[in-house]
């Protein structure tokens, strides 16, 4: 089977998987406690008013005419508009406003995630039982133990409090003044960052309290595997057969041990959608960053039904997109891994 046919086949093999996860969608938003008449009249709402809205928005219908309405605008791309949060705005408008403010927090959040934790744990297999991987382990674990919400609240208080806590050292007014919480100064675009060097480190400091704490577990995860990953490849025989031969140091690690250690990092690297999907919502609400996050937040707390349903749809496609390429750089990485499944 060749790499094409075997994309075009998991892509086909996603559909029932998106559909499905929009069906659970549905009936969690259907039957759960959203209620947007309520929340557009608000607690003191007429009765009268509240039937009007509710035919003005469809939500007298049967249920299963709502579930048929609602698939084919999802699987037609058509997201709708907000009811509650921004009115009469589409759905589109509002994740093309608040999107470049996730996708800052994610790349850097991943790059952390994948610059520190991979190296520490890579230098902790090639140095096992050393004082610095005794450091690198512990570290890891206390990063992974530590709930992201818990770490936002305490990282938030403690840089918005630093010249008293930190012997002096004033985070607000270091380097360019800011403030802890708050959404980043993004241009539109926000590729024109890296024309404004002031712009850009204003953005990166700004950021980079909540790209830690979102960073923070995927680290400890990328630092333990990494480390397991090349004790393990370490004690192969075919390392064992390099050394044999001669190979030198350099390459033994370059090309054999790494390599091979990265394999069962592929999954672990691009989970950190997962990550970003789920870590994102309490991060940035707690930052205030206002992201794609902190909008999903406060489309579930208005009851906003398109918005939520049209988030959860991006979520979920993200998540069936970033599994293919998953399985697609298997197939790089590790040659020994077919397209039919097997070896």
């Amino acid at each position: 089977m060749s790499r094409w046919r075997y994309f075009a086949k998991r892509v086909l093999l996603s559909i029932p998987v998106l559909v499905f996860g929009a069906s659970i969608t549905f009936l969690v938003i259907r039957a759960g406690p959203l209620d947007p008449v309520s929340a557009i009249l608000g607690p003191q709402g007429d009765p009268q008013a509240y039937e009007a809205i509710e035919r003005r928005l469809g939500l007298n219908q049967p249920l299963w005419q709502q579930y048929i309405d609602y698939m084919v605008r999802l699987f037609t791309f058509d997201l709708g508009q907000s009811w509650v949060v921004q009115p009469n705005t589409s759905v589109y408008e509002l994740v093309l406003s608040y999107a470049p403010r996730t996708i800052w927090l994610g790349f850097w959040s991943v790059l952390i995630a994948i610059f520190i934790g991979i190296p520490l744990g890579f230098y902790a297999g090639l140095n096992p039982n050393t004082f610095s991987d005794y450091v690198a382990s512990f570290g890891g674990i206390v990063w992974r133990a530590m709930p992201n919400f818990w770490l936002a609240v305490i990282l938030m208080s403690v840089l918005s409090q630093s010249e008293k806590i930190l012997f002096g050292f004033d985070w607000e007014a270091w380097l360019v003044p800011t403030i802890v919480t708050g959404p980043p100064p993004l241009p539109d675009p926000i590729w024109g960052l890296f024309t404004n060097p002031d712009q850009f480190l204003r953005a990166l400091k700004k950021i980079a309290p909540a790209a830690i704490v979102l960073g923070s577990a995927s680290m400890g995860n990328e630092m333990r595997i990494g480390r397991t990953a090349v004790l393990e490849t370490i004690n192969s025989n075919y390392i064992e057969t390099a050394k044999a031969k001669g190979v030198p140091p350099r390459s033994l690690v370059w090309k054999h041990i790494f390599r091979n250690a990265l394999i069962p990092l592929v999954p672990i690297i691009t989970g950190e959608a997962f990550l970003l999907i789920g870590g994102s919502v309490l991060v940035e609400t707690v930052f205030d960053i206002s992201g794609i996050g902190f909008l999903f937040f406060q489309g579930i707390t208005n009851g906003d039904m398109p918005l939520v349903g049209s988030l959860m749809f991006i979520f979920i496609l993200l998540v069936v997109v970033i599994n293919i390429v998953q399985d697609l750089l298997y197939t790089i990485i590790d040659p020994r891994v077919g397209y039919d499944g097997g070896n």
